[in-house]
């Protein structure tokens, strides 16, 4: 089992430095999954168990220099390791003006990753910083646990508002309230509402569009025959829809939300080479 990558282009390594950030807001712990092509980083609480759940994937090419891997296996040519995003994202933060930055898996008192951040110096020789990050190495035998998710059959699947919109709404209900209920129709409005003893306040959006969706057998979703103007909704924990708005640092050029009526809501960022998907159960 062998992995090691470079980066040397500034504004890829700063765009992963974001990525990781991102991640680091969502997730204490997550599974990192190496493939030949593919990064995938994984939050897989047991949404029955009320944790919200995450599936963010990264395409290797757009990011690294160099990235050569071999798997547990010729046949299962994939490794998964247990990390904590923030130890990443803290080694990443002193690559800002790197040269160069180096992950590798090694191996020398306990599984590590190690980054090492060659940075400009004014003598001829560079200075070369190194973080070993921990890492967990999952036996082949549960990775099944940690498949990608698929995508519930909703009711109604509507574009996001401009997200630092929507993420100052979030933040000044947060003050008054645990719980938001969001709800949205196939008409493009979507709303959050609170509502507690004392109060009840709604914020509005309209004119959001309704993404087309086909599945996989060719037709149209369980939206289909819906009455435009009838709502679905969820009442979902209000800290885990904000910390997904404040962790944003990748800017996705879409982002939308799928709703089940009363069991889930899921969130897809699009951005050109990453893609990031979010769940959050709703509350009874």
């Amino acid at each position: 089992m062998r992995f090691r990558a470079k980066i040397v282009d500034l504004a890829c390594l700063n765009h992963f430095s974001r990525v990781i950030n991102t991640i680091s807001k969502l997730a204490k712990a997550c599974t990192l999954r190496l493939t030949v092509c593919k990064l995938y980083f994984i939050l897989s609480d047991k949404v029955a168990n009320g944790g919200a759940s995450m599936w963010c994937e990264l395409c290797q090419a757009n990011f690294f220099d160099e990235f050569q891997m071999e798997g547990v296996a010729a046949d299962h040519n994939e490794i998964y390791l247990e990390l904590v995003p923030e130890n990443l994202s803290r080694a990443l933060k002193t690559a800002q003006s790197a040269k160069a930055v180096k992950i590798k898996l090694t191996n020398k008192h306990c599984p590590c990753l190690r980054v090492a951040v060659e940075l400009p110096s004014l003598s001829s020789s560079s200075r070369i910083v190194t973080h070993d990050i921990p890492v967990g190495v999952i036996p082949r035998r549960i990775w099944n646990d940690f498949r990608e998710p698929s995508v519930p059959d909703f009711d109604v699947s509507i574009y996001l508002p401009v997200l630092k919109t929507m993420k100052s709404v979030v933040e000044r209900m947060k003050n008054l309230s645990n719980f938001i209920v969001i709800e949205a129709n196939l008409s493009g409005e979507m709303n959050l509402k609170i509502e507690t003893d004392l109060v009840s306040v709604t914020t509005h959006f309209k004119d959001l569009r309704n993404p087309p969706w086909v599945s996989e057998d060719g037709c149209q979703s369980s939206a289909e025959g819906r009455h435009l103007e009838s709502m679905a909704e969820a009442c979902i924990d209000i800290k885990k829809l904000q910390q997904l708005l404040a962790g944003q640092q990748v800017n996705p050029t879409k982002a939308l939300c799928n709703i089940v009526s009363k069991r889930i809501v899921h969130f897809i960022l699009l951005h050109e080479d990453v893609s990031l998907q979010y769940f959050i159960p709703a509350l009874a």
